[in-house]
């Protein structure tokens, strides 16, 4: 797959029109249709990298993986052990704190995240 087709496909995924990625990311419109046939400055493929939340090699068909880290079924079953175990130790009062908390964080980068892609 190459490197527009790929761009093309992250669009889909995203319900936005290649223009719409233009616009949002200062580049110019028609360019990254231009990158089948040209090589694009390595700050556009980072600046597109960085959009979509993936790597430079994803986008160049490098690699397949599309997210930085993707864990392994026994990385999460360590971390849920991990998480319950800090869990299990806390009071209720330090329990209320720590939900507060993770509301707190998540409302944030929900906010965050309206902010970048809208």
């Amino acid at each position: 797959m190459s490197l527009v087709e790929r761009i093309k496909t992250l669009c889909k995924e995203k319900k936005i029109t290649i223009a719409e990625l233009e616009r949002k990311n200062g580049i110019s419109n028609g360019q990254i249709r231009k990158w089948d046939t040209s090589t694009p400055g390595i700050d556009k493929l980072i600046t597109i990298a960085n959009y979509f939340d993936t790597s430079i090699d994803y986008l160049l068909g490098r690699s397949d993986q599309k997210n930085y880290f993707v864990p392994k079924p026994n990385d999460k079953s360590d971390a849920d052990k991990k998480l319950h175990e800090i869990i299990n130790e806390l009071d209720e009062a330090e329990k209320e704190l720590l939900i507060a908390s993770v509301e707190n964080t998540i409302l944030l980068a929900k906010q965050l995240a309206n902010k970048k892609f809208n």
